[in-house]
Protein backbone atom coordinates (compact mmCIF):
# COMPACT_ATOMS: atom_id res chain seq x y z
CA UNK A 1 0.00 0.00 0.00
CA UNK A 2 1.76 3.54 -0.78
CA UNK A 3 -0.25 5.36 1.17
CA UNK A 4 0.39 5.36 5.02
CA UNK A 5 -2.58 4.21 6.71
CA UNK A 6 -3.63 5.09 10.69
CA UNK A 7 -5.53 3.67 12.99
CA UNK A 8 -9.15 2.86 11.84
CA UNK A 9 -7.59 2.68 8.35
CA UNK A 10 -7.15 6.63 7.82
CA UNK A 11 -4.83 7.22 5.66
CA UNK A 12 -2.70 10.51 5.95
CA UNK A 13 -3.60 11.65 2.47
CA UNK A 14 -7.30 11.53 3.93
CA UNK A 15 -5.94 14.02 6.62
CA UNK A 16 -3.78 16.00 4.51
CA UNK A 17 -7.51 16.50 2.28
CA UNK A 18 -9.12 17.65 4.94
CA UNK A 19 -6.47 19.68 5.82
CA UNK A 20 -6.12 21.30 2.64
CA UNK A 21 -10.49 21.46 2.89
CA UNK A 22 -10.33 23.64 6.08
CA UNK A 23 -7.43 26.01 4.91
CA UNK A 24 -9.16 27.08 1.81
CA UNK A 25 -12.77 27.38 3.75
CA UNK A 26 -10.61 30.21 5.96
CA UNK A 27 -8.80 31.61 2.93
CA UNK A 28 -12.60 32.18 1.26
CA UNK A 29 -13.68 34.15 4.59
CA UNK A 30 -11.17 36.37 4.53
CA UNK A 31 -10.81 36.95 1.18
CA UNK A 32 -14.66 38.36 1.56
CA UNK A 33 -16.15 35.24 -0.07
CA UNK A 34 -17.90 33.90 2.96
CA UNK A 35 -21.38 32.74 1.10
CA UNK A 36 -18.44 30.59 -1.36
CA UNK A 37 -17.12 29.19 1.95
CA UNK A 38 -20.79 28.46 3.36
CA UNK A 39 -21.86 26.68 0.01
CA UNK A 40 -18.34 24.64 -0.45
CA UNK A 41 -19.06 23.68 3.39
CA UNK A 42 -22.83 22.68 3.09
CA UNK A 43 -22.03 20.58 -0.03
CA UNK A 44 -19.20 19.04 2.03
CA UNK A 45 -21.56 18.28 4.84
CA UNK A 46 -24.36 17.37 2.63
CA UNK A 47 -26.71 19.90 4.35
CA UNK A 48 -28.62 22.92 2.80
CA UNK A 49 -26.32 26.16 2.17
CA UNK A 50 -27.37 28.52 5.14
CA UNK A 51 -28.60 32.08 4.59
CA UNK A 52 -26.17 34.85 5.40
CA UNK A 53 -27.41 38.00 7.08
CA UNK A 54 -25.85 41.35 8.29
CA UNK A 55 -28.29 42.40 11.16
CA UNK A 56 -28.71 40.62 14.45
CA UNK A 57 -32.54 39.86 15.41
CA UNK A 58 -33.80 41.08 18.10
CA UNK A 59 -32.91 39.93 21.84
CA UNK A 60 -29.40 38.68 20.62
CA UNK A 61 -27.55 41.27 22.74
CA UNK A 62 -24.21 42.10 22.07
CA UNK A 63 -23.23 38.79 20.19
CA UNK A 64 -21.00 39.09 17.09
CA UNK A 65 -23.13 36.45 15.23
CA UNK A 66 -25.99 33.87 15.86
CA UNK A 67 -27.91 31.33 13.75
CA UNK A 68 -31.79 30.87 13.85
CA UNK A 69 -32.83 27.43 12.42
CA UNK A 70 -36.23 28.58 11.95
CA UNK A 71 -34.96 30.66 8.55
CA UNK A 72 -31.94 28.85 8.20
CA UNK A 73 -29.93 32.12 8.60
CA UNK A 74 -26.65 32.62 9.85
CA UNK A 75 -26.34 36.53 11.10
CA UNK A 76 -23.61 38.65 11.78
CA UNK A 77 -23.57 41.97 13.90
CA UNK A 78 -21.57 43.89 11.37
CA UNK A 79 -20.05 43.75 7.56
CA UNK A 80 -16.60 43.26 9.29
CA UNK A 81 -17.93 40.04 10.95
CA UNK A 82 -18.85 38.72 6.86
CA UNK A 83 -14.80 38.20 7.33
CA UNK A 84 -14.53 37.11 10.52
CA UNK A 85 -13.54 33.41 10.09
CA UNK A 86 -14.38 32.08 13.37
CA UNK A 87 -17.66 33.73 13.72
CA UNK A 88 -18.84 32.09 10.16
CA UNK A 89 -17.36 28.72 11.51
CA UNK A 90 -19.15 28.93 14.58
CA UNK A 91 -22.07 29.96 13.37
CA UNK A 92 -22.05 27.02 10.38
CA UNK A 93 -21.37 24.84 13.37
CA UNK A 94 -24.73 25.67 14.62
CA UNK A 95 -26.30 25.25 11.31
CA UNK A 96 -25.04 21.68 11.02
CA UNK A 97 -26.29 20.95 14.01
CA UNK A 98 -29.79 22.10 14.07
CA UNK A 99 -30.69 19.62 10.95
CA UNK A 100 -33.66 18.20 11.22
CA UNK A 101 -35.54 20.93 13.49
CA UNK A 102 -33.27 20.15 16.50
CA UNK A 103 -30.23 21.59 18.17
CA UNK A 104 -27.55 19.05 19.15
CA UNK A 105 -24.56 21.41 19.01
CA UNK A 106 -22.71 23.28 22.04
CA UNK A 107 -20.82 26.52 22.31
CA UNK A 108 -17.91 24.49 23.36
CA UNK A 109 -18.38 22.14 20.16
CA UNK A 110 -19.09 25.32 18.14
CA UNK A 111 -16.36 26.89 19.43
CA UNK A 112 -13.53 23.22 18.75
CA UNK A 113 -15.26 23.14 15.12
CA UNK A 114 -14.18 27.04 13.86
CA UNK A 115 -10.54 26.28 15.60
CA UNK A 116 -9.74 23.45 13.68
CA UNK A 117 -10.45 24.85 11.13
CA UNK A 118 -8.11 28.37 11.77
CA UNK A 119 -5.52 26.05 13.27
CA UNK A 120 -5.10 24.18 9.59
CA UNK A 121 -5.03 28.23 7.68
CA UNK A 122 -2.43 29.17 10.60
CA UNK A 123 -0.02 25.77 10.34
CA UNK A 124 0.03 26.10 6.47
CA UNK A 125 1.04 30.36 7.22
CA UNK A 126 3.97 29.15 9.43
CA UNK A 127 2.81 30.97 12.39
CA UNK A 128 0.57 30.52 15.26
CA UNK A 129 -2.15 33.05 15.87
CA UNK A 130 -4.07 32.12 19.67
CA UNK A 131 -7.70 33.18 19.66
CA UNK A 132 -8.95 35.52 22.14
CA UNK A 133 -10.12 34.10 24.97
CA UNK A 134 -12.32 37.14 24.79
CA UNK A 135 -13.87 36.24 21.71
CA UNK A 136 -13.85 32.45 22.84
CA UNK A 137 -15.92 34.09 26.12
CA UNK A 138 -18.37 36.04 23.35
CA UNK A 139 -20.02 32.90 21.79
CA UNK A 140 -19.70 31.06 25.95
CA UNK A 141 -21.97 34.00 26.98
CA UNK A 142 -25.24 32.05 27.97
Amino acid sequence: MSTATLQYGVSYHMLADEQMFRLRIVQLIIAKKAEEALEALSQRYKVTVPRLKVGMPKRSGSKAGCYVSATKTIHVASEERLYDSFVILHEFYHHLRTQGGKHRGTEKHANKFAKEYITAYQSAHGYDFRISCARIAEYERP
